[in-house]
């Protein structure tokens, strides 16, 4: 049973809107350290917008080395000022902080270098940390008043540390102590270097806006992609088997498929900020089957509107491509899902809840696939029986050569 006009009209409608709605919101949203294109071509997997002191922290944490890289950026910042970022091993606060410094000093040339702060009274006077640093280099950038410090540490422990950050005025070539009030007093917290979450120093967690997007993004496809569309072909392929689910299967079919092609535009709209957002991070792969994913998944909806009638003689050549594109949308879903689990690298037990899920689909699918075989087998058999008989001249109704089994079932055998 196929839409009517006016009912392509509106889905048709509703579709275009939809996805003109998600492309324009993924181009409006507020722009965080993820926007950040660092000009020596540096990449990190993962950033920070923290709280005060117009600092954002970008980084890369290995957990097998235990290595952390990072790049600490300060924006709005004269050249007249110092900048650090420090981890506490031992608390949190400024006491026992193992600090990067960095200012520009009167020639211009930029000073980076290491400070164990061991008292509140301190002048960041330079010293060796209690952890190795190397690569430590820092930067102004004129055009925005900006510094960043560059550098590589060996940590250890749970990857959870308690991070500080402050700026302050200099004095010729010596800092001078910041400020005790308002922003400065209020630069401090933790940081969960595997997950990505930072925390005030009240201890109030907040994600990141970029994992968030990140993960709103896995779930949304995992959910659509990976879930919903296999279980709209099982309704499609096996309900139909049954005379009493015509045409409720159709509509089934329908709604499932619909509802998973909009939540996975909203995952596909997600991603594509995520990739504009981060211009100097590139997942080519995922990306490509992404983009490929979402072309063909909305030739697929187009297609629904010019569904021919099951009477039609190019139906059979509709239902091949439908076919063919389904089973597309599935295969590509399911790889690029895997392909997101290795690039957000969760907790494993997310990836085996989902190989679980997709386990019992295709169990499921394989049971109902023998079943229908054995349906449509019997009802072959049924049907050259009564064939047979017909043919023989021994109907009921003594119509030599008449068939009323197809009559019945209207074809579908």
């Amino acid at each position: 049973m196929g839409l009517s006009l006016s009912q392509r009209g509106v889905f048709l409608s509703f579709t275009i809107l939809t996805t003109l709605f998600l492309s324009i919101q993924s181009q409006s949203q507020t722009q965080t350290c993820s926007n950040y294109a660092f000009q020596s071509n540096k990449v990190f997997t993962t950033c920070n917008d923290l709280p005060v002191l117009n600092s954002f922290l970008h980084y890369t944490y290995d957990p097998s080395s235990q290595t952390l890289q990072i790049a600490y950026r300060v924006t709005n910042i004269g050249s007249s000022k110092w900048v650090a970022w420090a981890i506490n091993p031992t608390s949190q606060g400024m006491a026992g902080s193992q600090a990067l410094v960095a200012f520009q000093q009167p020639d211009g040339t930029m000073k980076a270098y290491t400070s164990p702060i061991t008292g509140y009274g301190t002048q960041l006077a330079e010293g060796e940390l209690s952890f190795p640093v190397s690569d430590l280099s820092a930067s102004y950038l004129d055009n925005n008043n900006e510094i960043i410090i560059f550098a590589s540490l060996g940590l250890n422990g749970s990857g959870v540390v308690n991070q500080v950050w402050q700026e302050g005025d200099l004095s010729g070539n010596v800092p001078t102590a910041h400020a005790t009030s308002g922003a400065n007093v209020r630069s401090m917290g933790t940081l969960n270097l595997l997950s990505g979450q930072s925390g005030t120093q009240g201890g109030v967690p907040g994600v990141t806006s970029k994992n968030r997007k990140r993960n709103i993004h896995g779930i949304l496809n995992a959910i659509s992609w990976g879930i919903m569309m296999p279980i709209g072909a099982i309704i499609a392929r096996y309900l139909r088997v049954f005379q009493s689910a015509d045409p409720a299967w159709f509509y089934l079919h329908v709604t499932c498929q619909t509802s998973a092609y909009i939540t996975g535009v909203a995952g596909w709209a997600t991603g594509i900020r995520l990739g504009s957002q981060s211009p100097g991070i590139q997942f080519t792969s995922h990306r490509v089957i992404g983009i490929i994913l979402f072309c063909v998944a909305t030739l697929q909806v187009i297609a629904l509107l010019v569904r021919p009638k099951k009477e039609h003689k190019h139906r059979i050549f509709w239902n091949i491509y439908h076919h063919s594109l389904g089973y597309t949308i599935i295969i590509l879903g399911i790889i690029n899902i895997f392909k997101g689990f290795d690039i957000l690298n969760p907790e494993k037990k997310w990836e085996r809840g989902y190989t679980g899920i997709i386990i019992i689909i295709a169990i499921i699918a394989a049971i109902l696939e023998a079943y229908t075989w054995f349906v449509v087998l019997r009802r072959k058999k049924a049907a050259n029986v009564e064939k047979m008989s017909n043919g023989n001249g021994y109907a009921s109704n003594g119509n030599y050569g008449h068939y009323p089994y197809s009559d019945r079932t209207n074809g579908r055998v």
